[in-house]
């Protein structure tokens, strides 16, 4: 790869550079996409481990998971935007009247403003991408594994999910910044987050950075930089909204080893609880306390553009009385609790533009016994053979 930021999507920040060489500025737009389609394999207890009639029995198809079009632009100096449209739901999966899914209408994904006040001051206003940890804040171009987590926000993926997300969107407002050479990064924001009387306390989120080494100063993350760059970042998040707190620690590590090779890394911890209050805006019944192990960890081979890589996940609930409800606390747990191990082949045709990528996923799960009233610890697979073209 010449340079990872010949893909601006990667580094909105810097496409003022141009204009600003010439004498008269010219507003600037782009369009670009980003496909990702896959043949896979999967046991029907990956997704359904408690209600599953044959868990260990394995379905196949033919999907297309991401149809991203994107549209940027630079409307003055300062000041550029970002649209970005996507599918709601996976072309080619079943749906619950037992037809195949293929007739599916695009959403918008991202609708955003960002004016750069100064390099330390920057504003992002619209619908945009909300986390308090790198990995909820990455590119679904650069990723290093197959996908992202499974657990450090799967509370904010969905319209019915009890921040009222969508594919970890949020509305609001996001200051963003450098400091001490562009070293530190900041990024707290204000979004509506969850909606009951339209009264609600506001979401607040944030995250900060340190950079020991190179710059990393792209609005959304790489996974990994294929050796091009030399990356060791630590960071610190949280997330809250009324009795929800999410707090979360994260160290990415991308760094080339050898002029033929590079490794990449990232880590991270996290606890949430939806608290135990009972008022009107309490998140105690729909997010229980608990804890999120996340590790990634690849090598990239330049000469043979291969990259093998594992990861590793676990979601460790231990609810508070008033979080289970009626639920017995030891059976709450144990049935909520689980963990992802996996690991695959990514191989690069053109860097991010064009990739194939070989996956082999486990989730486990504590499956209550009917027979004995005890829990049997149950794994099950998915495999994948995915296809990604991307420019912008």
């Amino acid at each position: 790869m010449e340079n990872i930021r010949k893909y601006s999507l990667l580094d909105i920040n810097h496409r003022k550079q141009q204009t600003e060489k010439d004498s008269t500025f010219r507003p600037s737009i782009q369009i670009g996409a980003l496909i990702h389609m896959f043949a896979s394999t999967q046991q029907d207890g990956y997704s359904a481990p408690h209600t599953a009639p044959e868990p260990k029995s394995w379905g196949k198809g033919f999907s297309l998971y991401r149809a991203r079009v994107l549209v940027g632009g630079q409307l003055s100096k300062k000041g550029s935007f970002f649209i970005e449209t996507d599918l709601p739901s996976i072309i080619g999966s079943r749906n619950a009247d037992g037809t195949k899914n293929v007739k599916v209408s695009q959403i918008i994904l991202d609708a955003q403003y960002q004016h750069e006040f100064t390099n330390a001051f920057q504003l992002v206003v619209g619908k945009q991408l909300v986390s308090n940890n790198r990995n909820g804040l990455q590119s679904a171009a650069t990723l290093l594994t197959n996908d992202f987590s499974y657990f450090q926000y799967p509370y904010n993926m969905f319209e019915d999910s009890p921040l009222q997300g969508n594919f970890g969107r949020d509305l609001g407002v996001n200051a963003r910044g450098f400091l001490f050479k562009d070293k530190f990064e900041y990024r707290i924001g204000v979004f509506t987050g969850r909606i009951v009387d339209e009264k609600d306390p506001l979401r607040y989120v944030g995250r900060l950075a340190y950079n020991f080494l190179d710059k990393d100063k792209d609005y959304y993350y790489a996974g990994t930089n294929l050796g091009q760059r030399k990356v060791l970042t630590w960071g610190l998040g949280y997330d809250t909204q009324s009795s929800y707190h999410n707090y979360s620690s994260d160290l990415f590590l991308d760094y080339p080893v050898s002029n033929d090779g590079s490794i990449t890394l990232s880590a991270a911890f996290q606890y949430m609880s939806g608290g135990t209050s009972t008022g009107k805006y309490s998140f105690a019944t729909s997010i229980p306390k608990q804890t999120v192990q996340f590790l990634e960890l690849g090598y990239y081979f330049k000469s043979a553009r291969l990259q093998p890589w594992i990861k590793y996940e676990n979601n460790q609930v231990k609810a508070e009385s008033i979080q289970a409800g009626e639920i017995d606390l030891y059976r709450f747990d144990k049935l909520n609790s689980g963990s992802v191990v996996g690991g695959g082949l990514n191989y690069f045709f053109n860097d991010f533009g064009t990739n194939l990528r070989l996956s082999y996923t486990t989730r486990s799960y504590n499956v209550e016994n009917t027979a004995t009233a005890k829990f049997d610890k149950q794994t099950y697979g998915q495999c994948w053979l995915q296809l990604q073209f991307f420019i912008f």
